[in-house]
């Protein structure tokens, strides 16, 4: 049941993608088309999902093709299960928000080839997680590579669209050269790319290499640092509808290839401890890379971008807790690790997107991604604002949201190690507790910082001032990402068992955390949404203990006290530069703030100023040099394309009389 429903949701997606294609010249038309046909593919995939996490089945079809190199091979298990459900739930809500937010382009662009390419992005995710053969996995792959590509693209009239377009594209690509290795790899001994006939190769490569090569390919996508250049420059140039299905689901997938290909790498008690080490140190930096360039940022939806940095480290925190539970026979440290890991592949997907909506939302309705040219949104935007804070509570991982579940899962697991007799186990646990610590304090500060400069104060332009709320469809999806941010963190108990048959797909003891330290983790669990709903129930009580003791006063509003000035204005308030900058400074050896300020001189200063810019220094110390000597020699290769159909036939002749010799010398 499981399987024929997916393929159903895959042709939905795929021949409603066509008649999109077809009917791109009538705008209107194709933008309801677009989005109806994402929530009719929803709906299957969603269905399929939760048969199987429900039953715990494995369900698989294979079909013979003319593509060498095995069959077709799909197949949907727990692990699949689980990330289709997220896919399926955040693409269908991000669609029925999209045919409203596209709205505002109808008449100026042509919105049939992006709902084409927005389906067949969610058809080739769907097909990636359930792909059982190497060449398919990567057709899917480049499939879902090329359509997110055209979705960022969308304003490629704009320069900035299309560097960071094509800087996506370059990273995608670069990173598919290491899948095209791993597969290689992975398929050596059995002759053929089926996944049921991988191993590692005896001879060829050891199961690091292989590992190394997951981690960078599919570390790429997921937006590791310091492999994550493309992902701030990317989403911010997208759609916003499109930025929360690329940062909520898309950048998983390479956190489900990761997970998958090491369930082709033997034993989990074969595994050496330096892997789990390795996510451990990737997911620290990325954290704490992440949420530190996240606060030092203008933009907001480039803020945005870098906390999915951020929270991608705090996935793999609790992945490399897992890999080194495993390694040294600490059955709880890994199964908490890779629960609470996996719980956070759900969590950061509804926080994330609603987040990037909200975002949208406010940056339609006041033109301007800039936040120093926000504010005061809160008054004009209340649904809006009241649903960003949500997400922005939840993504700090404070109570009584999921983000909290999630962390609070990793944090047990860790504090587990730590009190275990395993010195490996000890330390690990120890840098995990000080990097989500250090990432939770941050990221508060930086949605402190959001908030308070986008939605709180006053406007600090005509283009705040003049904003209005978003229209329903645009508020619907984000109230039901929040709804499911407050239910994750108040039934967290009923939310765990779904995952198990993720868990069971990666380790042969996937209950061991139900026993923690002689306490029932399910009790703990349940304790805690009894205090959240304690908690709830007070602030809902105070606030209409006010509201009554109110209900017979007048109540007036005035002006902030302003010191005694005559002639207050919006300028007098905190800018997001100011705020974050003692942070900034304390970090300066690793950020390199640049810092612009013209200081009020004389008894009646006229202009002050002080601004504080921060460049990747990944992208601009690291890649900046490469990418131009690449430049540099590609520009002086050019005159190897001539610009004649005759030479390029050469080219190709030439490479398969390479390929032949190579072929015919291994044969010998």
């Amino acid at each position: 049941m499981g399987i024929v429903l997916l393929l159903v949701s895959i042709g939905v997606l795929v021949l409603g993608s066509a008649f999109c294609a077809v009917a791109s010249r009538r705008s209107r038309w194709a933008n309801q088309l677009g989005g109806v046909v994402a929530v009719a593919g929803a709906i299957p995939a969603i269905l399929a999902a939760g048969h199987v996490l429900w039953t715990g089945e494995t369900e698989e079809l294979r079909l013979p093709w003319a593509v060498p190199f095995g069959s077709f091979y799909t197949a949907v298990d727990g692990l699949s299960a689980f990330f289709i459900m997220a896919i399926a739930v955040i693409c269908g809500l991000a669609a029925m928000y999209g045919v409203s937010y596209m709205r505002h382009y109808a008449g100026r662009k042509n919105l049939g080839p992006s709902w084409f390419f927005y389906n067949m992005l969610f058809a080739s995710m769907l097909l990636v997680v359930t792909a059982r053969n190497g060449m398919l996995f990567l057709v899917a792959w480049e499939i879902m590579s090329l359509a997110s590509f055209f979705l960022v693209m969308f304003d490629h009239e704009k320069e900035e669209v299309r560097e960071a377009g094509w800087t996506y594209l370059v990273a995608m690509h670069l990173g598919t050269a290491f899948l095209f290795a791993l597969f290689l790899l992975l398929s050596w001994q059995g002759k053929t790319m089926d996944f049921d006939t991988f191993g590692v190769p005896s001879g060829v490569a050891s199961g690091s290499v292989l590992f190394l090569l997951a981690v960078i390919g599919f570390g790429t996508k997921a937006g590791f640092m310091p492999m994550h250049v493309w992902l701030p420059e990317a989403h911010p140039a997208a759609p916003s509808h499109v930025s929360a299905v690329m940062s909520g689901v898309m950048i998983k997938t390479g956190i489900y290839g990761l997970l998958r290909v090491l369930t082709f790498l033997g034993e989990p008690s074969t595994w050496p401890t330096w892997w789990g080490w390795t996510l451990i140190g990737v997911g620290a930096v990325s954290g704490i890379g992440g949420v530190l360039f996240a606060l030092a940022q203008h933009d907001l939806k480039r803020l945005l971008a870098y906390h999915s940095v951020e929270n991608i480290g705090i996935i793999c925190l609790g992945l490399g807790l897992w890999l080194v539970g495993t390694s040294t026979d600490n059955p709880a440290l890994a199964a908490l690790g890779l629960l609470g890991g996996l719980l956070h592949v759900w969590n950061h997907a509804i926080f994330k997107s609603l987040l990037f909506l909200a975002a949208g939302a406010a940056i339609q309705a006041t033109g301007t991604r800039d936040i120093e040219l926000m504010g005061g949104l809160l008054k004009r935007m209340r649904h809006t604002g009241l649903a960003f804070i949500i997400g922005s509570v939840a993504i700090c991982g404070l109570p009584p949201l999921n983000g909290f579940i999630s962390e609070f899962m990793i944090y047990v697991g860790a504090f587990s190690g730590v009190t275990g007799s395993v010195t490996t186990g000890a330390t690990a646990s120890l840098l995990v507790v000080a990097a989500l610590a250090m990432i939770g304090g941050l990221a508060i500060a930086c949605f402190t910082k959001v908030i308070g400069v986008v939605f709180l104060g006053e406007g600090r332009s005509d283009l705040a001032k003049d904003a209005s709320e978003a229209p329903a469809l645009m508020r619907a999806p984000l109230a039901i990402m929040a709804g499911l941010c407050v239910l994750i963190g108040l039934l967290s108990p009923l939310v765990i068992p779904a995952i198990e048959p993720a868990t069971r797909c990666l380790i042969p003891n996937s209950t061991a955390y139900r026993n923690v330290g002689g306490m029932d983790l399910y009790s703990l669990l349940w304790r805690i949404s009894t205090a959240f709903v304690v908690l709830i129930a007070f602030i809902v009580g105070l606030w209409a203990l006010r509201r009554r003791l109110l209900a017979h006063r007048t109540v007036q509003e005035a002006g902030t006290w302003d010191c005694g000035y005559a002639a207050p204005t919006s300028r007098m308030q905190y800018t997001a530069s100011s705020f974050a900058w003692p942070i900034l400074d304390m970090f300066r050896f690793l950020l390199r703030p640049q810092v612009l300020q013209q200081r009020p001189s004389g008894l009646f200063p006229e202009k002050a100023k002080f601004e504080s810019h921060v460049d990747d220094v990944f992208r601009k110390y690291a890649y900046g040099p490469i990418f131009s000597s690449v430049a540099w020699l590609a520009d002086r290769l050019r005159w190897v394309q001539q610009g004649r159909n005759q030479l390029y036939v050469l080219y190709i002749a030439l490479a398969l009389l390479t390929l032949l010799f190579w072929k015919l010398g291994v044969a010998k």
